[in-house]
């Protein structure tokens, strides 16, 4: 048994802990209004009554947040599907997946789903603590396997904290004790376009003693690849690249939940999950010849390969990129009616935000989320 007391500050609750949060939570008042919302055939009380049954952590995973994550692929989703789940071999055992990141909630959620579907143990969270506005929030979210991230913070203060990050990450996976989700980047992918953050590799490193190759290959990386035919928050997202343009965007309060609440509503068509193949012993050993950033560039090169090539490509995104660039090129992929169905999208986006923002601008950064997935493959290709 490994002793994780020193992480105790971001380490998700034990399975005491989250049955007494989720006695508290149980007593909100505001339990009956999310019960009638994901189980409008049960009783009001039904919710309340569940989180006074569970016994632990898995239970409350298997019985609430995956019926939850059902039903929002139920009622906001046209056909959920996944691939590549034979890449995690259980036989290996536990491994980070660095996935893209395009919705807070969703994209972990739905990972979880496919690999409690799979039979597969469920992994750790990784997430920024700007989601704990409150202490429900914080009972909820803890109680389903959550590492909290701290963010906005001096630089020593982020020094500090990313090591315990990295510590408690590569101790967990070494010891057995869970496989870990974490986004390639921190913060949500706003343009269509997965990055790998290079400092998130470097902070991956911290904790390592072995040398480069071999703490890299400790970690045994699955890169993942979410795709949404329409993008939670597509119109959010526009809007704070079109202000950040011309002055530090700042959040305003209440901003993160309302993302999240926008996510978990929105229609999204079609869904796909990509679990790539595993970085290789070969990979990882070509990089290690390189000096200092280079590194990092080519794990960070490796990753963003799998998630680009996993990344599926929908009607919208091709409708986006002839939009933008005023061709016919995927004319093939979608009909005219389903073209100026997406027009007509596109625009009622437009109408939800401020008037006063340039609405010629907003449009071209909007069409951008959808049409980069094509940049990107297209670039990918070039290079191979």
């Amino acid at each position: 048994m490994i002793d994780l007391s020193k992480f105790e500050s971001i380490s998700p609750y034990t399975d005491e802990e989250a049955v007494k949060a989720l006695n508290i939570v149980a007593e909100n008042p505001v339990i009956t209004e999310v019960s009638q919302y994901f189980f409008p055939n049960e009783s009001p009380d039904f919710l309340k009554m569940r989180l006074k049954a569970v016994k632990g952590i898995d239970d409350f995973q298997i019985m609430v947040m995956s019926k939850v994550v059902e039903w929002v692929l139920e009622h906001t989703s046209h056909i959920f599907s996944y691939d590549g789940v034979s890449n995690i071999d259980v036989s290996k055992g536990k491994f980070l997946a660095l996935s893209n990141h395009r919705d807070i909630i969703l994209d972990p959620a739905i990972t979880q789903l496919v690999l409690y579907r799979n039979g597969i143990p469920m992994t750790e969270i990784a997430v920024g603590d700007n989601l704990i506005t409150n202490k429900f929030i914080e009972y909820l979210i803890r109680s389903n396997r959550m590492i909290k991230v701290v963010r906005g913070i001096s630089a020593r203060e982020l020094y500090l904290s990313s090591q315990m990050l990295s510590e408690y990450i590569r101790l967990n996976i070494t010891e057995q004790k869970s496989s870990i989700w974490l986004a390639q980047r921190q913060g949500r992918t706003k343009n269509g376009y997965d990055i790998t953050e290079q400092g998130l590799l470097k902070m991956l490193d911290m904790s390592g003693t072995k040398g480069f190759q071999k703490n890299f290959e400790e970690l045994n990386i699955i890169p993942l690849s979410i795709s949404y035919e329409y993008e939670p928050c597509d119109i959010l997202k526009a809007r704070e690249l079109l202000i950040s343009r011309t002055q530090k965007y700042v959040k305003q309060e209440g901003e993160d939940l309302n993302s999240i609440l926008v996510g978990i509503k929105q229609q999204k068509g079609n869904i796909h999950l990509n679990i790539g193949t595993p970085l290789t012993s070969e990979e990882i050993e070509k990089a290690s010849y390189c000096d200092k950033n280079d590194r990092y560039q080519l794990i960070r090169h490796a990753v963003d390969i799998r998630v680009i090539e996993g990344y599926k490509l929908w009607k919208t995104n091709y409708m986006a990129y002839d939009l933008l660039n005023h061709t016919y090129k995927f004319s093939d992929k979608y009909t005219p009616e389903e073209s100026e169905e997406f027009v007509a999208y596109i625009e009622h986006q437009l109408d939800l935000v401020e008037k006063d923002l340039n609405r010629a601008d907003l449009r071209n950064i909007l069409l951008n989320i959808y049409a980069n997935p094509i940049v990107a493959k297209e670039q990918i290709n070039m290079e191979s």
